[in-house]
């Protein structure tokens, strides 16, 4: 898992081959100006996904893990609090990995919360379980999925 400030998100590029078609998709656009819905950059390998994120507590944020793909969180119209865990500690939940949907659910609370405001993200790798979408109010929310 990485924290960082949205400014500093071209340290990562390394990281990973689509890194640096997802960053130049954050530099050319005003986050809070993009409408809500899918983009494809680069098929299904590289997603972006704008979103409201409805209020919700910690108690009702579950844990979750993705296989094959890496979330980049970025907020932007309000502080999000995340949930976190790494994934070999995660207790199993009833329902089983979907790999339609590249998600598993785990019973429990994280292991520790983040904050993270506008002009903020991170980066989840499949290594780490993450409970999103802890927040008061309904926010704005970029969400983009990258093939790991």
């Amino acid at each position: 898992m990485i924290i960082d400030k949205l400014e500093n998100i071209g340290k990562y590029v390394p990281l990973n081959p689509l890194f640096q078609q997802a960053v130049d998709f954050l530099r050319a656009h005003r986050l809070d100006l993009l409408d809500t819905g899918k983009t494809e950059l680069q098929g299904k390998d590289l997603l972006v996904n704008v979103t409201l994120i409805n209020p919700k507590t910690q108690e009702e944020a579950r844990l979750e893990t993705h296989r094959n793909f890496i979330d980049i969180q970025i907020p932007v119209s309000g502080v999000e609090v995340m949930g976190y865990t790494p994934a070999a500690d995660c207790q199993p939940a009833d329902a089983p990995y979907n790999k339609e949907k590249d998600i598993a659910f785990y019973e429990g609370a994280a292991a520790s919360y983040l904050t993270v405001e506008p002009g903020m993200f991170v980066i989840f790798f499949p290594q780490d379980g993450h409970a999103p979408g802890i927040t008061p109010e309904t926010i704005k929310k970029v969400i983009i999925k990258v093939k790991a």
